[in-house]
């Protein structure tokens, strides 16, 4: 008797822990595991470690207890260059990452670095550029464009790099309820695993059929989306709150990454 076999998982953390040089600690024992495709959404307090905890991936912060492997590749620093290029951070500040006189020449750093050809780099570009709907922002300035745009350019700048994995810091901070309405729909149609940081509950509800909550250091909760945000208990305990008059019960468990939420009564 044969199994079919199972498709490795593209983040794996195990027992994280790490405090900063005055002794304080950020994070104590997380483990996760993000697989292929999924979206997952981590939520929590401010000062609960989220952040901290994802600059670990791509490693920006040095892991200091555990381990963590991205896509079956473990996260040191002989493997830094190419955990780079998996894991596709898009900053919550789009300027840190947009510098060059064009979006297209902002897209086309990462290859270029990597040395590809032209033609290899142009068609990382295009796709890039065409799979967030910013074709025709190519040769615009990166610092012209409205926030969304600059969005759209920041995650474009990652896909270009063909990563595993995207990892958002507070995509929606700064958004109009059109521009984070068109970034749901953005992020919906992008393959990809997805990890995203929010405080917009409704947001993740929307984008992310499963929710890590970090509070902390450490993970005190993890499952549906849909049942953590309806668990009113275990919101209060860990500061967060979902706004005046939103049910997540009234959402359709299976679409909610495909449309707003019904208004609230």
């Amino acid at each position: 008797m044969t199994t079919e076999p199972t498709s490795t998982p593209i983040v794996v953390v195990r027992h994280l822990g790490f405090a900063y040089p005055d002794g304080h600690e950020v994070l104590h024992d997380v483990s996760v595991t993000i697989e292929p495709g999924e979206r997952v959404a981590i939520l929590g307090p401010n000062g609960a470690g989220k952040t901290t905890l994802v600059l670990h991936l791509n490693g920006i912060n040095a892991i200091q207890q555990g381990t963590i492997e991205v896509g079956g590749l473990k996260v040191d620093a002989s493997n830094l260059r190419e955990i780079r290029r998996r894991v596709g951070m898009v900053f919550q500040n789009a300027d840190d990452q947009l510098f060059m006189p064009t979006v297209r020449e902002d897209v086309a750093f990462g290859p270029a670095n990597l040395g590809m050809s032209a033609d290899e780099r142009n068609r990382r570009v295009d796709d890039a550029l065409a799979a967030v709907g910013a074709t025709h922002l190519a040769d615009r300035s990166p610092h012209h464009l409205s926030e969304g745009e600059k969005r759209r350019a920041a995650i474009a700048t990652v896909l270009s790099m063909d990563p595993q994995i995207l990892v958002l810091d507070e995509p929606t901070s700064g958004f109009d309820p059109a521009g984070r309405r068109e970034l749901t729909e953005l992020l919906a149609t992008i393959g990809l695993a997805q990890l995203i940081i929010t405080h917009d509950l409704p947001f993740a509800l929307q984008v992310c059929p499963r929710s890590i909550i970090l509070s902390d250091g450490r993970i005190v909760a993890d499952g549906p989306t849909h049942e953590l945000l309806a668990d009113t208990t275990l919101l209060e305990q860990h500061r967060l709150e979902l706004p005046f008059g939103f049910d997540p019960t009234r959402i359709p468990v299976g679409n909610v990454a495909h449309s707003d939420p019904p208004p609230s009564t």
